[in-house]
């Protein structure tokens, strides 16, 4: 067992065409509302970690859906409460983000030792109730991606 995180992690932002969008609200901190994210384990190629996370924190499986990677990565300075889990003197996460296609909103199973609960909301309303900046501006490049119809 790894006993520390590895400073490199996956955003993904789970939605449907007309831009609902799966929020999850964590466990370990209630009122913090997020995409599915998750750090990479050692050996797993990136896709490979978004499609274990997306599995671990809704039950989905990426593989009936479109899973894309949108090439954007995110260099953000961890939250203090959090970088005990990573090594000694680690302060910053490099995050990569993807983006899976439902052809509509789905019940979801979420991880009770994970998140309380999920909701789906229109992109707007999403942005403004994750927590994480770098979440919020990805759900907003969702949506001009969406207006400009380019793909991915």
């Amino acid at each position: 067992m790894q006993a520390y995180k590895i400073p490199v992690s996956v955003l993904v932002i789970i939605y449907t065409p007309d831009l609902q969008v799966l929020l999850l609200e964590r466990a370990d901190h209630p009122g913090y509302w997020q995409s599915v994210t998750g750090s990479q384990n050692p050996g797993e190629t990136l896709q490979q970690t978004a499609t274990r996370e997306v599995r671990e924190e809704t039950g989905l499986d990426t593989h009936n859906y479109i899973l894309t990677s949108w090439e954007i990565q995110n260099r953000y300075e961890l939250y203090e409460e959090w970088r005990w889990r990573y090594p000694p003197g680690v302060t910053h996460n490099t995050e990569h983000v993807f983006g899976l296609e439902l052809s509509e909103t789905t019940p979801v199973t979420i991880s009770p030792r994970e998140h309380l609960g999920y909701i789906w909301l229109p992109w707007q309303e999403a942005a403004n109730k994750v927590f994480s900046p770098s979440n919020a501006q990805s759900i907003r490049r969702l949506a001009n991606k969406r207006k400009h119809s380019i793909p991915g």
